[in-house]
């Protein structure tokens, strides 16, 4: 058992070692474009299926109440957690359209969609960043090595080298409390 633990540590340090070093300069502009939102009166969205929803919901928690310094609430909202605007979508239209009506709803030119997706192949998260896009809104997408269909639709894709799905969560997560910790220090400066 010890040998498969050390395994899976070690294959996911080779992994966080790859994307730090492939894709610090794309976690650099999303903090800034996130923060340069939110400066002028823009919000963040975030969305994503399965354990990239709830990855969402983290995330947009970290922005609204406090990352690791106390400071003023953020504009941050997960669009996955409203179960009757969710479920009557899919009844109405098609899960495909979740993202693509409550962007069309709250989202507006200048704030910043982040679609979240470990394969990039999820169409209901495309079609969300579609939508934001051609709404004027900045979109990143966090993606793993086979993203190709989420890392065409977006402005910036921050993708992680692997195609393992809990590996790729894994590295997400690091990527979005990096990028909340960017904005904290673009908007608060606050340096540790």
């Amino acid at each position: 058992m010890e040998e498969h633990i050390r395994s899976w540590f070690e294959e996911h340090s080779r992994i966080v070692a790859q994307f730090m070093a492939s894709q610090a300069a794309q976690m650099r502009m999303a903090g800034q474009t996130i923060a340069e939102a939110l400066q002028k009166g823009g919000k963040l969205m975030l969305f994503g299926n399965g354990g990239s929803a709830a990855d969402a919901q983290h995330l947009a928690a970290e922005f609204v109440n406090r990352f690791q310094f106390e400071r003023p609430p953020l504009p941050a909202l997960a669009l996955t957690t409203d179960s009757s605007v969710i479920t009557s979508i899919t009844n109405d239209q098609d899960f495909s359209e979740i993202f693509v009506r409550q962007i069309k709803s709250l989202g507006r030119a200048g704030d910043v969609a982040m679609g979240i997706s470990t394969s990039g192949r999820s169409l209901n998260v495309i079609k969300g960043v579609q939508a934001a896009r051609k709404m004027g809104l900045f979109t990143i997408g966090l993606v793993g090595s086979n993203g190709t269909g989420m890392i065409e639709a977006v402005d910036l894709a921050i993708s992680v080298p692997s195609s393992s799905t809990p590996h790729v969560q894994e590295v997400h997560i690091i990527a979005g409390h990096v990028i909340c910790h960017l904005v904290d220090m673009i908007l608060f400066h606050i340096v540790e």
